[in-house]
């Protein structure tokens, strides 16, 4: 006990020496990590997402390690969008902040609170309406997409060929995704899995269609020229009827999101007659219940005139 200040000092010193040590062999690490990157940037073995500098690099590396965090990663890469899954998250609990305090302010501090749980959903919801939106722009270019194969088989070249030249000559999404068809095709995949994955990316009818026409085509021969032909023409007309069949039920989609809006709008005017009300009305149990009972109503109400309003095509 006669040598503990001794023993104390020393103990100080080793820890110092040894944090020196860990922060220089951190910097050293994140200097080679830094040039590896730079190095692999400038030979293109490695670029951000879509060209740009990645945000929240820590966040995004965690959080695809999780569960949730790699489902987001999936539902992201079918749609096409140019963020990472920590910015995502990020945009979505900044959002969602947002929502609350906005919504809290204007109506009441329990209406945020519903506000947020419905952000909620529809950061979700959001997701599939990008992917539902690059799909309905593939299934457009389809009939462009088959007229190229169609033309390029029947000049003698082989349907991987045609797949890669039909990658360069259209728009996106299909030029997108057709490339990555070629990568798959050029890395080893074989033709049945690559247009698989592109079915699963992009769920419709015509291109399940279209990838069923290659693949039998690929495998046992025969008229391709002419089924492409043919499938080029079904597809024009698919196309015309549901541009139509959208067109008619542009009002009934209209009326699904009216019905909420009115009861929001309610909401506004009976706050603005007697100031306070919203927050006396949410202030107790009951009203709460009945608040939330309402909006669920509101929503089965919504969710029942799209679900009338859908029509397969």
């Amino acid at each position: 006990m006669d040598n503990l200040p001794l023993l104390t000092i020393g103990i100080t010193l080793l820890t110092c020496v040894l944090g020196v040590v860990g922060v220089h062999v951190y910097s050293a690490g994140k200097a080679q990590r830094q040039v590896l990157v730079d190095r692999m940037s400038q030979t293109g073995q490695m670029a951000a997402v879509g060209g740009r500098r990645q945000r929240f690099i820590g966040i995004d590396r965690r959080l695809r390690r999780t569960g949730i965090g790699k489902r987001i990663e999936h539902k992201i890469a079918v749609t096409g969008l140019d963020v990472s899954p920590g910015e995502y998250a990020i945009y979505v609990v900044a959002g969602l902040l947002a929502v609350y305090f906005i919504i809290g302010a204007i109506f009441a501090p329990f209406f945020g609170v519903l506000a947020a749980l419905v952000g909620v959903w529809g950061g979700n919801a959001f997701l599939n309406w990008q992917r539902t939106k690059r799909t309905e722009a593939f299934i457009n270019q389809l009939p462009e997409l088959t007229r190229v194969l169609a033309n390029a088989t029947q000049a003698g070249l082989a349907m991987r060929t045609a797949l890669v030249m039909a990658s360069e000559e259209l728009d996106n999404p299909a030029g997108e995704e057709l490339r990555k068809v070629a990568d798959q095709l050029a890395v080893g995949h074989s033709l049945d899995d690559a247009l698989g994955e592109l079915a699963e990316r992009l769920p419709s009818r015509e291109l399940v269609v279209l990838v069923t026409t290659l693949i039998l085509s690929s495998r046992a021969g025969g008229q391709v020229v002419s089924s492409l032909r043919n499938l080029t023409e079904t597809l024009e007309e698919r196309k015309e009827t549901r541009r139509e069949v959208k067109t008619m039920l542009s009002q009934i989609q209209v009326t699904a999101l009216a019905v909420p809006m009115l009861g929001l709008g309610f909401l506004l005017m009976i706050n603005a007659t007697t100031p306070g009300a919203l927050d006396k009305m949410t202030g107790s149990a009951l009203g709460q219940i009945g608040t939330v009972l309402a909006f669920g109503l509101y929503g089965v109400g919504f969710f029942f005139i799209r679900r009338m309003s859908r029509i397969q095509v």
